[in-house]
């Protein structure tokens, strides 16, 4: 069976990550990564065997750094069945533009609007819509969080209103260039575009979010407070829960307090780069009285839309129709037990 040929356009948080998910699978295989300037990133990519393409006007600089070029970043394209664009948000229009030239499919990232491509991706939501098209966009890495926990809890038992406040860490851990250092820093535009970012795949539902940036780097945190259409009982949350693909449950009673006990616990998992794909939920916080749900999860924001990038792949080539079955394929490449 031949493999499916992808590019990675932009080889940083997201990028490198993609590459090496798509480089795991036997479905598909990565055929060139871009960066703009000859860094650490760019050496560890053809450290790993990536051919690396370059914007033409950056060229010189790579040759005088020594590194070896494939080519432009338009000969890539001529190389790739489909590109996963990993740069950062807001130049999407540009690079779609310079696909649609080329003829090739792609996948862009949370950073762009759902206007950019009018289709947004969500692997148990809604993975049939992105089946053969040309454009799609994963949805960010919180409203990835929201939807893996949301999604089937509406769908066993109808969610009337979910209000939820997203505690956002400050940068990645490897950005030095911003957010807050010894400090809470609330949005005040509100609400915040994740709930309409979540209506985009769930246009139905009634969702309301506020957001609070915190001085980490490690993770988000999610606190949801859901209204059900009818009352239920903290059983079967946890059941829907533990059925969920990339849901992980997990307790405070084992000594996992917080965020930085997760990020341990995808260490001695072994995960490469201790990513946790998993949304995390903590068991013994989730409470249902009445109609009311309440529950804490945590978002590995560097990796959690990485598996849903893999499937977007298989939907939109037609590789495999039945989302179930590529989520499982996915989940089995990156260790992602249910």
């Amino acid at each position: 069976m031949s493999k499916v040929k992808v590019g990675i356009n932009g080889y940083g948080t997201i990028g490198k990550r993609v590459a090496d998910a798509v480089k795991a699978q036997n479905d598909m295989e990565v055929v060139g990564v871009t960066k703009t300037r000859p860094t650490f990133e760019a050496q560890t990519a053809i450290d790993k065997g990536f051919s690396l393409y370059v914007p033409e006007d950056s060229l010189k600089a790579f040759r005088d750094a020594k590194m070896p070029v494939k080519g432009t970043i338009k000969d890539l394209y001529k190389a790739a069945e489909i590109m996963v664009d990993c740069t950062p948000g807001d130049v999407g229009e540009k690079y779609k533009a310079e696909y649609e030239a080329a003829g090739i499919k792609a996948i862009f990232q949370g950073g762009e609007d759902h206007s950019l491509t009018g289709i947004s991706f969500n692997s148990t939501a809604n993975y049939s819509e992105s089946w053969g098209a040309q454009f799609s966009r994963v949805v960010s890495c919180n409203t990835t969080g929201l939807l893996r926990t949301l999604n089937p809890i509406d769908k066993k038992i109808k969610i009337k209103n979910a209000y939820v406040t997203l505690v956002r860490r400050g940068v990645d851990p490897g950005d030095s260039k911003g957010g807050p250092i010894n400090g809470l820093e609330p949005t005040v535009k509100l609400p915040t575009h994740h709930g309409p970012d979540v209506k985009s795949i769930m246009p139905w539902l009634n969702i309301n979010t506020m957001a609070i940036k915190a001085s980490t780097t490690l993770m988000h945190l999610h606190t949801v407070v859901v209204e059900l259409e009818k009352e239920t009982g903290t059983d079967e949350i946890l059941n829907i829960m533990r059925t969920s693909p990339r849901v992980k449950l997990i307790k405070s009673s084992s000594g996992i307090k917080g965020t930085a006990e997760i990020m341990e616990l995808g260490r001695e998992m072994g995960r490469n780069r201790s990513d946790m794909y998993e949304i995390v939920v903590w068991e013994d916080g989730v409470k249902v009285v009445g109609k009311m749900l309440y529950y804490y999860q945590a978002v590995h924001q560097e990796s959690d839309v990485v598996p849903e990038n893999i499937d977007c792949i298989r939907s939109m080539c037609k590789m495999e129709e039945d989302a179930s079955v590529s989520i499982s394929k996915t989940n089995k490449s990156l260790g992602i037990r249910q």
